[in-house]
């Protein structure tokens, strides 16, 4: 049991992929639209359940319990050797050869 009040992510498919804009990319267009958010359990409830969360600015939000007390994980993607190069001449264009 997850009590009220523990910070907490829920998920909740904003848009099924039939309902997605027409113009989209055909990649894009069959996925459905989802949402992620985190914020405060209004009420205990377990992973998996329907649930409400009130968010850190306030804001009111329902969807399916998925993690309890989640971090916050972030990067810049894979390595990329081209972006090493570009780094590369962009300060020796700036500073010359010598930095």
């Amino acid at each position: 049991m997850v009590k009220m009040g523990t910070w907490v992510r829920i998920h909740r498919i904003l848009l099924a992929p039939a309902d997605r804009a027409e113009n989209l990319p055909e990649d894009t267009r069959k996925v459905p639209f989802e949402l992620w958010v985190k914020g405060f359990l209004t009420a205990d409830a377990e992973i998996g359940e329907a649930v409400e969360i009130r968010t850190v600015t306030g804001r009111t939000e329902h969807g399916t319990l998925e993690t309890v007390e989640p971090s916050y994980r972030h990067d810049f993607g894979v390595f990329v050797p081209e972006l090493q190069e570009i780094d590369r001449i962009v300060l020796s264009t700036l500073y010359g050869e010598r930095r």
